[in-house]
């Protein structure tokens, strides 16, 4: 199964959903691979510890081979060489890079859209593929998007995410119908949910009235998230009975029934 984990609002918690459903998945057994597409390279640094310095061993180098720049040329390395093993059995990582912002003009005018799902779909061994994605609609979120089955869209209860997600949706719709006629929507993850506020109750409500397929299980606010991207552990590693891993433990079955 290939998820992808997108929203163009930054600061929704993307990479924190990704990491620890991916974590979670892990730990029952299945063998996880996190992709991460997002140059600030936040999930590389959570499950890794730190940002990978060399491009030769990233999601970089995939893409400079597929434009026939890497040693050998061609786009026939495939990932199986890029993938890292992260401290926790189970998990592994294919890490970002800042060279994918240069890389990105190049590929977008050879049409390379198309290779991501391609490398996907000759890669073996893995049970579960979680995508984390830039917070914009550009080269490497709709290659995300192409190469994935199911898409969790992470909301974080604000008035302007609102008005967003309704453009995103339309946005995937679009992608279904030109790219993808596999790519599903999963559910929108109601995240940084403060149940005593009113405006996110509100909102959430309002967002099911409308139809939107809103998950039950929400994700509420906790240091306890800043605490375990310092130590670089996901928190069913770092806290594993505290209450937001808990939720990551509801969220992971619902989206897994």
């Amino acid at each position: 199964m290939r998820r992808v984990i997108f929203n163009q609002k930054g600061g929704v918690g993307k990479s924190t959903i990704t990491c620890n459903l991916a974590a979670i998945s892990a730990v029952e057994g299945k063998k996880t691979l996190v992709i991460d597409l997002d140059v600030q390279g936040n999930s590389t640094q959570y499950l890794l510890g730190n940002k990978v310095a060399d491009s030769d061993k990233t999601i970089a180098h995939f893409f400079k081979d597929s434009l026939g720049l890497g040693l050998f040329g061609g786009g026939k390395e495939g990932l199986d060489g890029l993938i890292h093993e992260t401290p926790f059995p189970n998990l592994y990582v294919l890490p970002s890079h800042t060279d994918l912002e240069g890389l990105q003009s190049r590929l977008e005018s050879r049409h390379k859209i198309y290779k991501l799902k391609e490398a996907l779909e000759k890669l073996e061994g893995f049970d579960q593929i979680y995508i984390d994605t830039p917070p914009i609609l550009n080269f490497y979120s709709l290659s995300a998007l192409i190469a994935a089955e199911k898409c969790l869209i992470p909301f974080d209860c604000d008035t302007f995410a609102r008005e967003a997600l309704y453009t995103l949706m339309r946005a995937i719709a679009e992608v279904k119908a030109d790219h993808n006629e596999k790519l599903e929507v999963e559910g929108v993850i109601v995240n940084q949910y403060q149940k005593q506020a009113n405006l996110p109750r509100q909102l959430v409500d309002e967002l099911i009235a409308e139809g939107l397929p809103v998950l039950e299980t929400k994700i509420s606010t906790s240091v306890k998230v800043r605490e375990s991207h310092s130590d670089a552990q996901p928190l069913i590693h770092y806290a594993p009975t505290h209450k937001l891993t808990e939720e990551y433990r509801a969220l992971h079955l619902e989206i897994h029934k």
